[in-house]
């Protein structure tokens, strides 16, 4: 059997969670234990709250889904498929009720690997002296966890696995554990945890000890019960630029989705992220400015709504109004509201663009570049400091597609520059190139022969001087301004893209940096490890396009579209 053809995710769904397959319904792992942990949870233990409070735990198809995902098995060998994973939602949306019940599960439920039965299905059996861990930065935020435990254990969990349930430990009879553990690294070296929830990780910061903290229980997993324990991080998003642990996994997880760092989920012991946002033209500051259009103002409220409503997934017991009081409340911060209720990761105050911002470009299926395709291309090439990119920017519709990214860690270090001229030439034999702009320096002979070989068959010129060849040390205040053009093309969404990871990183990780002719872009250091070699490669593709349109040649063309 094949595997399954799956839609494109929008970008404001993170993990397999909300994977939907082409011909209908969501994509499921092909083995699991999550079916038998979900029937375990549903009779031995509770709803602690609601309206269903004390009646069977009844998880949403949503966390059902989830949870196969967390309990997915390897098909040949049982393993686990995430060994570590981080499940990102907004505030009340069941987090620590689950988390709860995860443990509950962990302590005494089916959740260890015992073997497939007649039919090929995965089976789970209790783990031995299972011990569990509640890790938190604060008293506080164990407690959130802890005071659900007494509601949701039911007489027979009790009288079945002889629980003892105290304010912050949980013994059951088997020899295992339940227990709360807060900031101090010290006293968590050297210990064997079954399983680890470290909880809202969002606050997680090095003034706290969460750093220190994550690396202990890190370290603790690795080496603990026999290589079968994992940690499961559970957050709202995260504020950029706070260095929290929370930030740092989405940064793990972008990098490795944008192929700077090596995917060991053939191995088994991927990890695992899994959030869902409101769409990224959710509209909230901008509603303010709509007040003197009635009309327009009550269709904003009515797509913030929608925006909540899809972003609480299957947590039906929110109540929208509330939320969107509190959402149009002048007291409460908008990024603020952003970041907790609809769960977005907004900017940090000196990026260039932001992730909303970029989202809002992003086409799902967008048209590939095809044979023919009219297109114009920006280059920045390194040897092995930075990355090497080359980016077309088609001219009917201002789509940025990334033809190829090399990082030279990939390459023993330096990047192969034959690879690298053998794709552009492929590129102007493949499409019709009508501009071309290449920074020269570490690259200066081959676009000194590109410039040989293609030049005539560009329609514009980098520079005056040059064919090809766009030195970014002497053009500034030209590079500056399309920066800038760039930005604003964003903002207005006159451009467009297919999603690329690895650009979108380069994009976020690309800062503001002032100077005499306006808003440029730069790393945030020289020696930053966060590149942005795709972003500076959009604009200069962006830029060539935009002076090819206001060519004699652009402005005759046929089928050219200049705005979305």
């Amino acid at each position: 059997m094949g595997s399954p053809t799956l839609l494109p995710s929008p970008s404001h769904v993170v993990g397999p969670t909300w994977q939907r397959l082409e011909g209908g319904g969501f994509h499921l792992p092909e083995k699991t234990l999550g079916r038998e942990i979900v029937n375990w949870m549903f009779e031995y233990i509770l709803q602690p709250s609601g309206p269903r409070a004390k009646e069977p735990f009844l998880v949403t198809d949503e966390q059902y889904r989830f949870l196969l995902w967390w309990y997915a098995v390897d098909p040949e060998t049982g393993r686990f498929i995430y060994r570590n994973g981080l499940l990102r939602r907004l505030k009340g949306w069941g987090k620590d009720p689950l988390a709860a019940a995860m443990a509950l599960a962990e302590l005494c439920g089916p959740v260890q690997f015992a073997g497939f039965d007649e039919n090929g299905n995965p089976t789970g059996k209790p783990k031995s002296s299972a011990w569990v861990q509640i890790a938190a930065v604060s008293q506080d935020q164990t407690r959130n966890t802890f005071t659900l435990f007494p509601a949701m254990c039911s007489k027979r969990l009790k009288e079945d696995y002889g629980l003892e349930i105290h304010k912050t430990i949980i013994y059951n009879s088997e020899g295992g554990m339940i227990e709360a553990v807060t900031s101090s690294p010290l006293s968590l070296e050297g210990k064997r945890p079954t399983f680890v929830i470290m909880n809202e990780v969002q606050w997680w910061v090095e003034a706290n000890s969460g750093h220190e903290m994550e690396q202990v229980i890190m370290g603790n997993v690795t080496k603990g019960a026999y290589g079968t324990c994992r940690a499961l991080s559970i957050c709202n998003a995260h504020r950029p630029g706070e260095e929290s642990i929370g930030e740092r996994y989405w940064d793990a997880y972008l990098a490795e989705q944008a192929g700077e760092a090596i995917s060991i989920k053939a191995l088994a012991t991927g990890f695992l992220y899994d959030a869902l946002e409101a769409p990224a033209d959710t509209p909230l500051g901008e509603l303010a400015d709509l007040q003197e259009d009635e009309e327009a103002f009550y269709e904003g409220i009515e797509k913030l709504r929608k925006g909540l409503e899809i972003c609480r997934g299957d947590a039906d017991w929110l109540d929208l109004d509330i939320i969107l009081e509190s959402l149009l409340d002048i007291r409460n911060d908008v990024t603020e509201s952003r970041r907790k209720f609809l769960n977005q990761i907004n900017a940090a105050e000196d990026a260039w663009i932001s992730p909303r911002e970029w989202d809002k470009c992003h086409v799902p299926g967008l048209r590939p570049l095809e044979p023919g395709d009219r297109i114009t291309l920006g280059f920045d090439g390194s040897k092995s400091q930075d990355w090497t990119a080359l980016v077309a920017c088609r001219v009917d519709d201002a789509a940025i597609i990334p033809i190829k990214i090399w990082d030279p860690e990939k390459y023993g270090g330096e990047v192969p520059r034959e690879d690298v001229n053998n794709t552009v030439e492929w590129a102007f034999g493949t499409f019709d190139v009508v501009a071309f702009r290449s920074d020269v320096r570490e690259f200066e002979a081959y676009v000194d022969q590109w410039g040989a070989k293609f030049g005539k068959k560009l329609k514009v010129r980098a520079t005056a001087k040059h064919p090809v060849g766009y030195d970014m040390r002497s053009n500034i205040k030209n590079f500056t301004m399309d920066c800038e053009r760039f930005q604003d093309a964003v903002v207005e969404q006159e451009v467009l893209h297919n999603g690329s990871a690895a650009l979108k990183r380069h994009i976020n990780n690309a800062i503001r940096r002032p100077n005499n002719f306006g808003i440029s872009i730069s790393k945030a250091t020289k020696d930053s490890a966060r590149k942005i070699d795709a972003a500076v490669c959009a604009v200069l593709a962006f830029g060539a396009r935009n002076e090819f349109l206001m060519s004699k040649t652009g402005q005759t063309g046929k089928g050219v579209t200049v705005f979305r």
